[in-house]
């Protein structure tokens, strides 16, 4: 059995290597000469797969190792009887953790002492969307839930979100939708210039969903006009070949890598693995924990003087600082115009290794009950 392979898919060997041959490749531009010997078809986000890449190949299961699947044709995979699989969900702590550190450095900027002042609205209430909320939640920030398919779809539970225009009056403002084009709450361009006029200098943007649901070129416009808001953008339209003007006017500006933990790499591969088991009747033998490295920081020590706010902003910010990936975006975008692309994707291939709030054992001497219980909700382990 041969396995095609996007090179950037971690831990192949460990979870494929026994089921068949595995051939790695690179993920964007891949052609269907290079995949129509192939039994397996493992993909991100940067590859198109559909009947263009797939036809009169021998491709019987495709997987791909991200949540979003608005680059795969799924219809058309199910129509020609090949098996499919996304990893939902494998990396909302990822990105959960990039919202908060974004917060907290907005925080830090603002010298507020206590960042559950700031309210949060969170458009998109899936898996990503739904763990940021209850981590929020548990750190005692207002939060408002804005997902018109979801209050469509559960009309018992309508009271729990908001619309768009009401989620865009909060302090904070972040996107978790998939980019669709049709049906009643098409998310293409859902903030255009309209939306993007009735925010103001005192509020944070934050776009770590998909590039094109902000209008980029109504976005520049804005950013230029007075009383803009804070933005920071980990997606982009037109990726590879983002605007570098955009880049230089936005707060933070990351190469969508919001859900590249280890973690939330690692738990992607392994939900493809158990989907391409089941479909070839294989017995599930391997966890992505067998695989986990040992992180380069381990533990921290708190003592009974800490003071909540900055305990907790400190220890996120030594598992992830969004400020050291803008640096690379931006010198990325120095580059050459005919170069800049290849370097966005170099920054995406090559990314350090970033460990989640859970790989770090807090310890706490003399603690109170919440500060406690504030570091659980952000996923650390703690001593007590």
């Amino acid at each position: 059995m041969l396995i095609v392979a996007d090179e950037n898919i971690p831990l192949l060997d460990s979870f494929f290597g026994d089921i068949g041959e595995i051939r790695r490749v690179t993920g964007r531009g891949l052609t269907r000469n290079e995949v129509k010997d192939a039994d397996v078809l493992l993909v991100r986000s940067v590859t198109r797969v559909n009947r263009e890449l797939l036809e009169g190949t021998r491709v019987r299961f495709v997987g791909t190792a991200t949540i979003g699947t608005d680059h795969v044709d799924v219809e058309w995979l199910k129509a020609h009887g090949i098996g499919f699989s996304a990893a939902p969900g494998c990396n909302a702590g990822s990105v959960a953790e990039y919202v908060l550190a974004v917060i907290s450095l907005l925080a830090d900027q603002r010298d507020l002492s206590d960042w559950s002042t700031l309210s949060v609205g969170i458009v998109g209430a899936g898996n990503v969307g739904g763990e940021l909320a209850r981590m929020l939640e548990r750190l005692d920030f207002e939060v408002k839930l804005c997902d018109p398919p979801r209050q469509d779809a559960e009309p018992e539970n309508a009271d729990d979100f908001v619309s768009l225009s009401e989620a865009l009056t909060c302090d904070v403002v972040t996107f978790h939708t998939p980019l669709t084009r049709t049906g009643d709450h098409p998310t293409y361009h859902m903030v255009s210039e309209q939306q993007l006029a009735t925010l103001h200098a005192g509020q944070l943007l934050i776009n770590a969903g998909r590039g094109e649901v902000i209008d980029g070129t109504a976005l520049v416009r804005r950013l230029e006009q007075p009383d803009a808001p804070v933005v920071v953008l980990d997606v982009w339209e037109n990726e590879p070949a983002i605007d570098p003007e955009l880049v230089n006017k936005v707060w933070l500006a990351t190469p969508h890598i919001a859900g590249y933990s280890l973690e939330g790499k690692m738990q992607g591969t392994e939900m493809v693995y158990q989907a391409l088991c089941r479909f070839l009747g294989l017995p599930v033998r391997k966890k992505a924990g067998q695989f986990l490295p040992e992180p380069a920081l381990s533990k921290m020590t708190f003592t009974r003087n800490a003071i909540e706010d900055e305990a907790l902003r400190l220890a996120l910010g030594a598992c992830y600082d969004p400020r050291k990936d803008d640096l690379r975006l931006r010198r990325a975008m120095k580059e050459s115009s005919d170069k800049r692309a290849e370097a966005f994707d170099r920054l995406r291939r090559d990314y350090p290794v970033r460990r989640e709030c859970s790989s770090l054992k807090i310890q706490l001497k003399g603690s109170s009950k919440s500060l406690q219980d504030r570091f659980r909700a952000m996923g650390f382990k703690l001593k007590i």
